[in-house]
């Protein structure tokens, strides 16, 4: 099974260091790892640097047990898609992507179940202009999924949906990294839905790890206060599940 880890890593772009001397433990296939942190704090360009779309010094460490190349696939917040085509044409120029043109019936079998997991199978003939900001992350997301990726990196996949679709997309993609060993990187800004549905979590602020490790070991009062200036807690609620209640400061110390 695949395993990630950092490796005092850095980024930089022209002369700017965005990222430096971000190590983490193993990131193992099979877990959901949500990145968290203030806005501008380097969560995008730590998934750009991992995929190799950045620059920097440091070592991205990929491990397998399995024969072959690992495989990175990185889904942006913004995917500039091809307003012409239809979703089925975009989910399938994904697939064959450095691969031969020759279109096998697997391949449109393993579309067809990914639109359908993602409950968009409905709109496979509908151009990707016509869809919603929501419909068109759907999408993304089929894009990266078809890939079948050893290693898959999240940049906000949530933030044009609505929460009943949040739920059902962060719900399937717990039960997937489960269920095929695909370790599951997701930048999040909900910390409830960190707290619910990520195993693991890396904090991000300033450039740096601030905290990470079981999500509920890093999500604490103290981490709240320190990275994101807020005075708040973490309670257990009537459903047995641990979520983050402010307690009205926005300034905290």
């Amino acid at each position: 099974m695949v395993a990630l880890r950092l490796e005092d890593v850095s980024a930089t772009y022209g002369r700017r260091t965005i990222l430096s001397g971000i190590s983490t433990g193993l990131l193992r296939g099979g877990r959901l790892t949500a990145v968290i942190g203030p806005n501008a704090a380097g969560k995008s360009t730590l998934f750009k640097r991992i995929a190799g779309l950045a620059k920097g010094a440091g070592l991205v460490h990929l491990s397998d047990t399995a024969e072959g190349p690992q495989t990175i696939c990185y889904m942006p917040q913004d995917t500039g898609a091809n307003a012409v085509l239809t979703v089925y044409e975009s989910v399938l120029l994904s697939a064959k992507q450095g691969s031969g043109w020759k279109v096998k019936e697997e391949e449109l079998a393993e579309i067809d179940r990914v639109l359908a997991a993602l409950k968009i199978d409905d709109l496979a003939f509908r151009g990707l202009g016509e869809l919603s900001g929501g419909q068109r992350q759907l999408v993304s997301i089929a894009q990266a999924l078809v890939r079948k990726p050893e290693v898959l990196l999240m940049d906000e996949p949530t933030s044009a949906l609505d929460l009943f679709r949040q739920i059902e997309v962060l719900g399937f993609m717990k039960h997937l990294s489960a269920t095929s060993g695909m370790a599951v990187l997701i930048a999040l800004h909900d910390l409830n839905h960190a707290l619910r549905y990520c195993d693991d979590t890396i904090v991000i602020n300033g450039g740096s790890v601030a905290a990470s490790g079981p999500t509920q070991e890093v999500i604490t009062a103290d981490m709240l206060k320190s990275v994101y200036r807020v005075d708040a807690r973490v309670e257990t609620c009537s459903l047995g599940r641990p979520m983050v209640i402010v307690d009205g400061s926005l300034s905290a110390a």
